[in-house]
Parts: structure tokens; sequence; C-alpha cells
């Protein structure tokens, strides 16, 4: 799982990156006009942090201390790798077609963010302390 959340983690903040760039000068103009440039920027700015989140897995499982911990940790990585594609991509999709169906999704995202960080707590508890 630790080259897959590496590769997960890192293409999440590439994306991110590459996507703000894009709302910020390519579809600066459509954003503005409909009105949904915040919910772009919102989309990508968690895409961000969720991407720093997934590669902080990836590192976490590789400590000996994780031993205990590691499903935890590897269903937090995955609660925060779906849930970025939810949360980031029916905003997106949203702040591009105006569907407004695709605001009813992104709790679902915005959830597994949540129990993802709830899983990276308990995480915490089990892991051995050196």
């Amino acid at each position: 799982m630790l080259r897959f959340f590496l590769l997960s983690g890192s293409l999440l903040g590439g994306v991110g990156v590459a996507a703000g760039a894009f709302g910020a000068h390519g579809l600066k103009a459509i954003l503005d006009a409909t009105g949904r440039a915040d919910n772009w920027e919102t989309a990508f700015r968690y895409c961000l942090y969720h991407s720093l989140a997934v590669l902080t897995i990836a590192v976490l499982t590789a400590l000996p201390q994780a031993q205990p911990a590691r499903g935890l940790l590897h269903a937090a990585g995955w609660c925060f790798l779906i849930g970025t594609l939810i949360f980031s991509g029916c905003l997106a999709a949203l702040a591009l077609s105006g569907v407004k169906i695709l605001g009813a999704i992104v709790p679902i995202g915005g959830a597994l963010f949540l129990v993802g960080w709830a899983l990276v707590a308990a995480a915490a508890l089990r892991m051995r302390d050196t």
C-alpha cells in the first residue's frame, strides 16, 4: 500500500496544482461569469490538503511503530482518496456545468474526509510509542 498511497497522493497533488492554476487563469472568465469560481477553488484546495494526507498515510504505514494500526491507516487513506474524488470531482463538475444535483453528492466526500481523520486519530491511539 505504500507505493499505492505515494502514487495516489502525488497524482492528487499534481491534479490539484494543475486544476487550480487552470481555474485561476484558463477558466477565470467563465467561472467568474457564472459565479462558481469559489466552488472550483474549494474543490482543488481540498484536493491539495488531502493529497498531503494521503502522502502522510503512506509514510506512516512504513513506520515500524504503526504496525498495530496499519489497517486503520489504510482505511483512512482510502477514505481520503475516495473522499477527494467525490468531493473535489463533484464540486469541480458543478463549477463547470452548473448541474445543482452534484452539490448534493459533495457532502459524501466531506463525510469520508471526517471518517478518514477519525481513523487517523484511532490509529494514533494504537501505534506504539518509541
